[in-house]
């Protein structure tokens, strides 16, 4: 439940900050966010597949 209030509490910051910041720092940074959470995915799911092997 923690985790929770501070990634909501983080989320907030961040929308704050993204208001205020140029529209190409933003697609920059959420390009960046979204192929940082494409290779998170990838991993997973990579090593899901070999856990499911052995």
């Amino acid at each position: 439940m923690l985790f929770l209030v501070a990634a909501l509490l983080l989320l907030g910051v961040v929308l704050g900050t993204v208001a205020h910041a140029p529209l190409s720092f933003t697609l920059v940074a959420a390009a960046v966010i979204g192929v940082w959470l494409a290779v998170f995915a990838a991993r997973e799911r990579h090593s899901r597949r070999h856990e499911n092997t052995h």
